[in-house]
């Protein structure tokens, strides 16, 4: 594929991300579009391979974001930023995990994603799913999560929307954070949206 043809893929990723997270945020898609349409089952598995599905999610406050282990900028970034996050919370961390979806099952195995996410600057609190692609594909469907294999060969690449999902303790969601959000700004939002309760609709910062 063109190099060309990969940037503009890039941007239609990128756009869509944009889009979701501001329609979202401005209430575009509806408060009843929110808790039917973004989130939902899912069976795959974690980083010591044991079946996982969306009863993860329950009881603690997530911060969804799905990726793949060889992303070069935007999954690393926000692992960053989430782990930043996450100091900044203090006594409040421990009531939120990060949750990190593969959108690469040919490559990111659970040992893969083990290593991965075994980076000490990443969150200390996170999980790491796979599964096959039938079943990435359906957790992707699930929150509308845009992505697309580019490339041929070892080298390939994967075009994916960037936007993190905040999910309250039972499950549904609160809101989509966009890319590169600043920790400071994100702690102040998932503190707005802890101080509503596990019914959080919203997470202003």
């Amino acid at each position: 594929m063109s190099r060309p043809v990969l940037i503009v893929l890039a941007a239609l990723a990128a756009a869509f991300a944009l889009f979701t997270g501001l329609a979202v945020q401005r209430g575009i898609l509806g408060p009843t579009r929110q808790a039917a349409d973004i989130g939902g089952p899912f069976h795959l598995v974690d980083q010591a391979g044991r079946a996982t599905d969306e009863g993860v999610l329950k009881g603690r406050w997530s911060a969804v974001f799905f990726g793949f282990t060889d992303c070069p900028e935007a999954c690393p970034t926000t692992l960053l930023a989430l782990g930043q996050t996450e100091k900044l919370l203090g006594s409040k961390a421990g009531d939120v995990q990060t949750v990190f979806i593969s959108l690469d099952p040919e490559r990111d195995t659970p040992k893969v994603l083990a290593n991965y996410l075994s980076n000490t600057a990443f969150p200390r609190r996170v999980l790491g799913l796979t599964g096959t692609a039938a079943q990435v594909a359906g957790a992707a469907g699930a929150y509308h999560v845009f992505y697309q294999k580019a490339g041929e060969g070892a080298g390939y690449t994967i075009n994916h929307s960037t936007i993190t999902y905040l999910m309250s303790p039972r499950g549904r969601l609160v809101c989509v954070i966009p890319y590169g959000v600043a920790p400071e700004l994100l702690a102040r939002m998932i503190i707005s949206a802890m101080q509503q309760g596990p019914g959080a609709r919203s997470c202003p910062g």
